[in-house]
């Protein structure tokens, strides 16, 4: 008897394919949406990995590749663990990656939660990455096929019974081989777009959106410092700026400076040179583990610091059970609260946490 997979369906061509490859693959497939925040006025916004288009183009999909398809909804916990925690860590002068909180929550805990309780064996998504179990047993995710695609930062805090229960068929190809699949098979989301920005706030506007969506008052104005803690001029409140950040400081000093701290508890953004941005050390909490039942006390490995970095080499040492300290080789540039760390060795990620200093 064959196995059934729920495929998460964003109506992109990544998932389409990744519902098409099982199919083949002889699972028995059925696709899902998740509706999440199209209640809100923005919903009227087409893009994205979720939005409007997203259950128009999964449908038609579901139609052509004849599987069953439903819309789930799941508002409740995306707005609890992703939107909430979105406004809250930047009310914290952190800077929050709400795509990891979403994969965590809601595509993996809530999504996985639901299709076991319809009889479902596995979820699938159609994420760059490809899932590898250890000798000793364990789940860890591996580099997709495709480095400049590749998605396992954003997945670094799945559990082992997510992984355990997960699918990700695309992580074997390369984005164009997706797209060369998609077209081959006559699916229509071939040559969509891939979506670049935060889906609930499609217009990028930060502010704007915390405001609304805290619904109470937020930090006001306050003090730019220089790394002596000189005041240098006045800030528009700490939700606006991010560690690194150069453009929209508004400040004539006669020379580039650069966001190098935001300090919430006095209401001030430090600002200094491009060189004050690099540290070679950070604290991260909440640490997920992977490759081990138990985290050693100090190992080597490469680490990324967000999304983009290339990762750098460097040792980490547990401070306590949820703590580490990482040592990089080389200085980092913008090392930032909020953002996540992730472990890497061999091309399979050992594990991650949350950036706190």
């Amino acid at each position: 008897m064959s196995k059934t997979v729920v495929v998460g369906m964003s109506g992109g061509v990544d998932s389409s394919v990744a519902a098409w490859l099982l199919k083949e693959q002889g699972y028995h497939v059925i696709g899902v949406t998740m509706q999440i925040w199209q209640e809100d006025a923005s919903a009227e916004y087409e893009g994205g990995c979720c939005g409007l288009s997203a259950v128009t183009d999964a449908r038609r999909v579901a139609q052509m590749l004849d599987i069953p398809y439903y819309v789930m909804n799941f508002r409740q916990q995306f707005k609890q663990h992703v939107m909430d925690y979105f406004a809250e860590e930047y009310r914290k002068g952190r800077t929050p990656n709400p795509c990891i909180a979403c994969n965590r929550y809601v595509k993996w805990e809530a999504l996985l939660h639901r299709s076991m309780e319809i009889g479902a064996d596995y979820i699938a998504t159609g994420h760059y990455a490809r899932i590898q179990q250890l000798e000793n047993g364990r789940y860890v995710l591996g580099k997709s096929a495709t480095a400049d695609k590749d998605q396992t930062y954003a997945l670094y805090s799945l559990t082992q019974e997510q992984l355990s229960r997960t699918l990700m068929p695309v992580g074997d190809y390369t984005k164009q081989e997706i797209r060369q699949m998609a077209a081959d098979i006559g699916l229509n989301v071939a040559d969509k777009p891939d979506s670049q920005e935060i889906c609930f706030i499609p217009d990028k506007d930060y502010a704007r959106y915390i405001k609304r969506q805290s619904g109470r008052e937020l930090p006001g104005e306050g003090n730019f410092v220089d790394q002596d803690g000189n005041v240098v001029g006045r800030h528009k409140g700490i939700i606006h700026y991010t560690i690194g950040q150069r453009k929209g400081l508004n400040l004539s000093l006669g020379k580039p400076v650069f966001v190098t701290e935001i300090r919430p508890e006095s209401n001030v953004v430090v600002i200094g040179s491009n060189q004050d941005c690099f540290t070679n050390a950070l604290t991260a909490k909440q640490i997920n583990y992977m490759a081990e039942e138990h985290m050693p006390d100090s190992f080597r490995a490469i680490a990324k610091i967000r999304y983009a970095h290339s990762g750098a080499e460097g040792l980490v040492e547990r401070v306590s059970k949820d703590t580490v300290k990482v040592t990089f080789d080389e200085p980092q540039r913008a090392i930032t609260p909020g953002q996540a760390v992730v472990f890497y060795q061999d091309d399979f990620v050992l594990g991650g946490g949350v950036i706190e200093k």
